[in-house]
């Protein structure tokens, strides 16, 4: 393979020097024909990197895996992972590459990663490809949930590569170049424990915390202040979670960051109609990852980050122990503290009462019992402060709930409705990407018109601003949306 100059990069590899045992070195496919299909330039500018240089044939080369850039390592990295429950010790990459890491414009370590780049060592009988379609869902979502203020992963670009792969029916291909804050997942931790090198084991610890707590260095126990911060980083980001109701689809400890961001966008969606049982996941037949069981899946894989690291807590095994479930007992308490604060939020609550539990769980009672849009509801809440009841009672069949719990929530407010109103549509955003919108600019997409895409993504990039002509991108999806539909992961 050629070599791109080193002037276009900067890579560093710490992951590749300093974890021997945690990766495979390896190579992506190389595709005849590599077309670029969308790119952030935005994140591009926040990397330092050159839009027009990666617009180019020779930067597209370097997106869809074809050249591997000077400074560059690229690798496989391993994780195990339970997935739906089930453990399987050896997962890794078993189709994505991370080409090395970038230090941006702010001074931060930034993972770049290739997804859908062929096969690995990984690849367990998967052909290491992935369809233009559900990279472009990454694409969207991630820069969705950026938006909106969520911590996640984000997409640099997706390529098409010009193969047809077999999914249902054969699919356009592409590679998705993707960036986060790190790749490390509770899975890394597990398959390291599956290694018994207690080495190893202690320098992917110390690797975590220098990347991304390293206030935690110099505590006294620093594997277990370590681990009180990813308790701490998950229950943050699943709060959030809730209160936006998105719904990740497949939790799989190998989908959980340590950094705290939001990884892998496969079979995600946001609710429309609330209710706690929503999954849209093909695949999750038993609803292991419904909207409401996401604070509790969160905390089992916790669990299994605990059983992974234990040994490194103390050298007696009980009081390890009891260390790791003192803090795993924690995340009820703090997500519980994240998302009422977030719930206090979205209804502008005036500071805080003892009362507010009851009338934020009455409220999604009602709305469960209603089928209200979760998104809608509150921001012609805040409407109605504004003197526009029109379209909150809209939502509503029965409204005899809505007037009795109205005068509670009244209660909670201060004397400026404008102000109370203003506060809300900060935190409760107008647009996010509906279901049917989603799927509109993924079939226009995989066949070759992007634009829709580009609109969609334009009007998420500023969720919280009510822009004139865009009604349509705040509707809740139909009926066919909100009764059945299924999301897939696109392996």
């Amino acid at each position: 393979m050629t070599t791109v100059e080193r002037s276009h990069f900067a890579f560093d590899n710490t992951y590749a020097r300093e974890l021997t045992g945690l990766y495979e070195p390896w190579r992506a496919n190389v595709v005849a024909d590599p077309r670029l299909l969308a790119f952030n330039d935005e994140l591009a500018d926040e990397l330092g990197l050159d839009s027009a240089f990666l617009r180019s044939p020779d930067g597209v080369a370097v997106l869809v895996g074809n050249v591997v850039p000077d400074g560059a390592e690229p690798i496989a990295q391993a994780y195990s992972g339970h997935q739906f429950g089930g453990f399987s010790p050896r997962l890794g990459d078993g189709r994505a590459l991370l080409l090395g890491e970038l230090i941006d414009v702010r001074g931060r370590r930034r993972d770049i990663h290739l997804k859908g780049s062929g096969r690995t060592p990984f690849a367990r009988g998967g052909d290491g490809k992935a369809a233009i379609g559900p990279m472009l869902r990454e694409f969207i979502m991630g820069e969705a949930m950026h938006a909106l203020g969520v911590p996640t992963t984000r997409a640099l670009a997706v390529v098409a590569t010009g193969e047809s792969i077999a999914r249902e029916s054969l699919l356009p291909g592409a590679v998705l170049a993707r960036v986060a804050s790190s790749h490390l997942r509770v899975g890394t931790f597990q398959f390291a424990a599956t290694t018994h090198d207690n080495d190893l084991l202690k320098r992917l610890a110390d690797y975590a915390i220098a990347r991304h707590y390293p206030e935690v260095a110099g505590a006294d126990n620093p594997y277990l202040s370590f681990y009180e911060r990813v308790v701490d980083a998950q229950a943050a980001l699943i709060a959030r979670w809730m209160n936006l109701g998105f719904i990740h689809g497949v939790m799989n400890t190998d989908n959980m960051t340590i950094s705290g961001e939001t990884i892998d966008y496969g079979p995600c969606a946001f609710m429309d109609a609330f209710n706690p049982e929503t999954v849209f996941s093909s695949i999750d037949h038993q609803g292991r990852y419904a909207y409401g069981n996401q604070p509790m899946i969160g905390q089992w894989n916790l669990a299994r980050l605990a059983e992974a690291i234990v040994t490194l807590f103390d050298d007696d095994t009980d009081t390890a122990v009891k260390l790791a479930t003192d803090v795993l007992v924690s995340f009820t308490e703090r997500f519980h503290t994240y998302w009422l604060a977030g719930m206090r939020a979205k209804l502008g609550f005036d500071g805080v009462a003892e009362g507010d539990v009851e009338i934020v769980n009455d409220l999604l009672a009602l709305l469960h019992s209603e089928r209200v849009d979760f998104t809608s509801f509150f921001r012609t809440l805040s409407r109605s402060l504004r003197g526009d009841s029109s379209r909150l009672d809209a939502l509503f069949a029965n409204r005899m709930g809505l007037l009795a719990w109205m005068p509670r929530w009244r209660s909670r407010l201060g004397a400026d409705d404008a102000a109370v109103a203003e506060r809300m549509d900060a935190v409760n955003p107008m647009y996010v990407p509906r279901n049917h919108l989603v799927e509109e600019a993924l079939a226009a997409g995989t066949h070759g018109d992007l634009s829709v895409m580009s609109n969609l993504l334009e009007v998420l990039s500023d969720p919280y601003s009510e822009r004139a002509g865009l009604e349509r991108w705040a509707e809740p999806a139909p009926i066919e949306y909100t009764e059945g539909y299924a999301t897939f992961c696109g392996t």
